[in-house]
């Protein structure tokens, strides 16, 4: 199994290359060269099977036993989803009317993200350690990632963590995450800005070939394949849980089922569109709020950015620059690097694109779509608890909407993804009028310490936080290379 970027100009790369790395040097993502199929003897073989297995099962067919030997994989996967706060880690909520809810939050931080970044991290890890080396990791976050990814890569020796989160657009309990973390090796910064906003210098910084290699800066945003990889996962297992597929013959067609995604980045969308040509017939619905690019996308072939990125109850997903459709744009094309290439790099000079009436076409018969108000956040929460005394989050709620404006069809399964806890948005809870008593570890965040830095927004805000960043990146490789503590 080899790489290669949606834009065309890299090819042959390793797993491993691909770990260790974030946009690829010509600015694309990375890719499988080739999707491998799953036949219905094999997944009909993994019924039974637990999430563990079914990641260790997935991951297998995209890194090499050369890099990763089988019994090696396990145990990473076993271990990075070891603290888990349920022992099955993942659970499904079958609810009323059909109405089947995939719980992905059942991690650390009570985020889906905390999924493939413990797993993607315990990867890095195992290389790092092998390899007597260092590596820094980048990572801009629209609330999640961030606390995520320090949750999985706090303390470890060989790797430290660089974290960028928007100032005010997140949730207390979010940002108590990322900043209440202590350790040496985590450096948090907030930005008066948008997620978008940050992904500017950060794509800067990665565009600095020399810089990325002196430094061994990697990302894990989903621009890292490692992340997409993981979350092949969840779908593969709600379609062996949820689609009956032990009734069909053995000749007989897989049935159909629909998998309805909450959407920001649009990592998981490409993961599920990556599932369906491994061979599972899915159809995929990308839920969006009032940042509702996907939707136009999807609608009408205006891939275009907006003023400014909306503030809304479900803020991991206020985001108007989905980077994963490049992949998806990738993939319907034919892995046509060279028009993607074309393409986007035009809707990075002008913030807008119109599709190809070509991949228009494709696009919308690949996806379902629809956009969500706040007010149809809280409308669905109040419905989903008063019909069966469930508390949704109000991105999990953005993806139920469908499930009450849609109508049901019991010939086709449904699977709506939870992406986090409602613990973590006590405020959309009780602006819905609903209340939830928060886990313990939630109420321990409020007396923690905190340590993190303020990017101002300047005039030239963009170069002043690349340059910050920057800078301390330079500072943080010469204290480990001098062996000494970077925080006194």
């Amino acid at each position: 199994m080899q790489y290669c970027s949606t834009r065309g100009g890299v090819h042959g790369w390793s797993f491993k290359e691909v770990l260790f790395s974030g946009y690829a040097p010509d600015g694309g993502m990375f890719m499988p060269e080739s999707v491998p199929v799953l036949s219905t003897d094999t997944l009909r073989g993994w019924k039974g099977l637990s999430y563990n297995k079914i990641v260790t099962e997935v991951t297998s067919l995209f890194i090499p036993p050369q890099l990763i030997p089988r019994g090696d994989l396990e145990v990473l996967v076993d271990e990075a989803l070891s603290s888990f706060s349920i022992p099955e880690v993942v659970r499904i909520a079958r609810l009323k009317d059909g109405l089947s809810v995939l719980e992905l939050f059942h991690g650390e931080t009570l985020a889906f993200k905390d999924l493939s970044m413990t797993c993607t991290v315990r990867f890095i890890n195992y290389f790092l350690r092998k390899e007597n080396r260092r590596a820094t990791v980048v990572v801009g976050t629209s609330g999640d990632t961030g606390g995520s990814a320090i949750q999985s890569a706090k303390g470890l020796p060989g790797l430290d963590l660089v974290v960028v989160y928007p100032l005010g657009r997140i949730t207390p309990v979010q940002e108590k995450h990322m900043i209440s973390c202590l350790e040496d090796n985590v450096h948090v910064f907030a930005a008066h800005g948008s997620s978008d906003d940050i992904d500017q210098p950060l794509r800067r910084l990665f565009a600095d070939q020399d810089f990325v290699s002196s430094h061994s800066l990697m990302s894990l945003n989903s621009v890292n394949w490692a992340r997409v990889m993981i979350q092949l996962a969840h779908f593969i297992y709600a379609y062996i849980e949820l689609s009956d597929m032990e009734q069909a013959k053995v000749h007989d067609q897989l049935p159909p089922m629909e998998v309805v995604v909450p959407t920001g980045g649009a990592g998981n969308i490409a993961a599920g569109y990556i599932v369906k040509l491994m061979g599972l017939p899915l159809k995929l619905v990308a839920m969006v709020n009032s940042n509702d690019i996907v939707h136009r996308t999807v609608t009408s072939g205006d891939f275009s950015m907006a003023a400014e990125v909306a503030q809304t109850l479900a803020p991991a997903i206020d985001i108007q620059d989905p980077y994963n459709m490049e992949r998806m744009f990738w993939l319907l094309l034919g892995k046509d690097g060279s028009s993607v290439k074309t393409m986007m790099m035009e809707f990075q000079c002008s913030q807008r694109l119109t599709l190809s009436e070509h991949l228009y076409n494709l696009l919308s018969q690949a996806l379902g779509s629809a956009t969500v108000s706040d007010e149809g956040i809280l409308e669905t929460m109040r419905r989903c608890w008063e019909e069966n005394h469930y508390v949704l989050c109000p991105h999990t709620a953005v993806a139920v909407w469908h499930h009450y404006h849609c109508p049901y069809s019991s010939e086709v399964n449904r699977c709506y993804i939870a992406t986090a806890s409602p613990a973590k948005f006590e405020a959309a809870v009780q602006k819905a009028g609903l209340n939830i008593d928060p886990p313990v570890a939630l109420q321990a965040l409020e007396k923690l310490p905190t340590r993190y830095q303020i990017l101002e927004r300047t005039v030239n805000w963009c170069q002043t936080w690349e340059h910050i960043l920057r800078e301390c990146i330079i500072s943080m490789t010469k204290a480990r290379y001098n062996k000494v503590e970077f925080y006194t």
